[in-house]
């Protein structure tokens, strides 16, 4: 049952040869590099922003890494226990974007798209994860739609995100500030040349 909808999923969203090549450079483009912004955020909330916030914003990264963590691990536990083919690698539709013939759930890049934005829905505010969601959706759809995904792997990846959170959300509560404090200390003293120039938060 399951199968019969994925693969009808995928049939309806998977590009052909018949389309317009603008979305398939537009596909390509948020397939290989939205997924970037989330270092980018997390090394720029760590290290800038106002003197006020900069504390709160270091605790987000620092559950958002734990949530990664947890939810990339479940990942690939889920993978190894219940491999599945690529749609390409299982001679299925049509494929517009190189990719190895792996183990296709959950979808890495899913998983980390979805871990980031509802990291964001819990942790911080509710128009910046719903940002998020926005761009991690706009992520799943496109790796879907050049044929190097199924849409249960997008699923697969959204609720190896949620356990993540949660389970991030319990070593928080039960050992967050020791965490964060090591961070910081390890932090202040590998940074100490640019903290002192001033060009970044101590």
């Amino acid at each position: 049952m399951l199968e019969n909808i994925n693969y009808a999923l995928f049939n309806l969203i998977n590009a052909t040869p018949d389309s317009p090549p603008w979305s398939l450079t537009v596909a390509r483009m948020v397939a290989d590099d939205l997924i970037k912004i989330v270092p980018l955020m997390a090394i720029a909330l760590w290290l800038w922003g106002p003197r006020s916030q900069v504390c709160a914003q270091r605790q987000l990264v620092v559950k958002v890494t734990l949530a990664m963590v947890v939810s990339l691990t479940l990942s690939w536990f889920i993978g190894t226990l219940f491999p599945h083919e690529r749609p390409f690698a299982a001679g299925v539709g049509y494929n517009f974007l190189s990719h190895k013939a792996n183990n296709a759930f959950p979808s890495n890049h899913g998983t980390i798209a979805f871990t980031f934005a509802l990291a964001f829905v819990c942790w911080h505010r509710l128009w910046s994860g719903a940002i998020l969601l926005m761009m991690a959706c706009a992520i799943a759809w496109s790796r879907v739609y050049l044929g190097v995904h199924w849409p249960l792997d997008m699923l697969g990846g959204l609720l190896a995100a949620m356990t993540g959170c949660m389970v991030a959300q319990i070593i928080w509560l039960l050992a967050g500030t020791l965490i964060y404090q090591r961070l910081q200390q390890l932090y202040r003293i590998g940074f100490s040349v640019p903290i002192r120039k001033g060009w970044v938060r101590d």
